[in-house]
């Protein structure tokens, strides 16, 4: 629409400075006798665009002239830009396209650019970078959506679900939604999501307005207290994993940790990540596992 492309046109202007109409023509896909169109369209609305001929000629505006963005201040303008960024690193639609047009108003937040945020991880294949603007799209136009998932056992599922939020919590992202097969508000973390699918089908219903856990929290915050014992050596990771209300480090140089675990298989696997520089204090079940996990390893490499 020529409108759209009017209002871009002096977004562009505004972050060039100085250009030519084939610039524009080429930037705009449209001939350079449109652009000229656009430009006379523009002067007679009160922007000040100013079109000089021969060699360092070109388009350009009347100096002093910006879009006024006065009402917000750098500070503000800073965090507007962040939060397209984060925008942009999460894959969303149309992200790139409102922080180039954002850029060009609030000059300041892009020099430098210090930011550079990327939610997939390292080797991530496309299919994962698109998961999250699949789920967007999904959230936004309420579809129903399909996938495969992979619990804490490894057990998978088939699952069809309304999404209804899309949650980064603890590095990570969930998606909260109704589950047609639990019949039940329940959450999903979307690493363990394989094969996501759009479904055709509309879904009417809304996320309850209580800021209450959703089912799969509540059973996480009745999870058994687990008491660990860190060495020094591992220190540095403790930050990373937990909380600094669960860390408290003793006078014998140890660091405890208490947090809320299930004794099961992923919970060893996951304290074994840690080697020799953890121990499990209590509960005793998951002492015994944590043992007996560590004798199968060292049976592995006895002859």
């Amino acid at each position: 629409m020529q409108i759209e492309r009017l209002i871009q046109m002096i977004f562009y202007i505004v972050n060039h400075r100085h250009v030519t109409a084939k610039e524009l023509a080429d930037y705009f896909h449209v001939s350079t006798r449109t652009v000229y169109r656009d430009i006379n369209t523009l002067t007679l609305a009160g922007i000040p665009v100013l079109c000089t001929k021969g060699a360092g000629g070109g388009i350009s505006l009347i100096d002093g002239y910006t879009i006024d963005h006065s009402v917000l201040s750098e500070e503000e303008q800073q965090s507007i830009y962040r939060g397209l960024q984060l925008l942009q690193a999460a894959n969303y639609p149309d992200a790139e396209t409102a922080l180039h047009k954002i850029s060009s108003v609030f000059r300041t937040a892009l020099e430098p650019k210090w930011l550079d945020v990327d939610f997939s991880c390292w080797g991530s294949s496309e299919t994962e970078q698109i998961k999250l603007s699949d789920l967007q799209y999904a959230i936004l136009n309420r579809h129903r959506i399909r996938f495969l998932y992979y619990n804490t056992e490894l057990k998978k599922s088939e699952r069809t679900i309304e999404p209804l939020r899309l949650v980064f919590k603890s590095h990570a992202w969930y998606i909260i939604g109704y589950c047609m097969d639990r019949k039940q508000i329940r959450t999903f973390r979307l690493s363990r999501i394989k094969r996501l699918l759009v479904l055709p089908e509309i879904f009417e219903r809304s996320l309850p307005p209580s800021d209450s856990p959703t089912p799969a929290c509540s059973e996480e915050c009745s999870l058994p207290c687990m008491k660990l014992k860190f060495s020094p050596e591992i220190a540095y990771r403790l930050c990373d994993e937990f909380s600094e209300n669960q860390i408290c480090l003793h006078e014998d140089g140890y660091y405890y940790v208490t947090v809320p675990y299930e004794p099961n298989h992923w919970t060893i696997h996951y304290l074994l990540s840690f080697g020799k520089y953890v121990e499990v204090i209590e509960p005793e079940p998951a002492r015994m596992m944590l043992k007996e996990a560590a004798a199968a390893i060292v049976k592995l490499y006895t002859p």
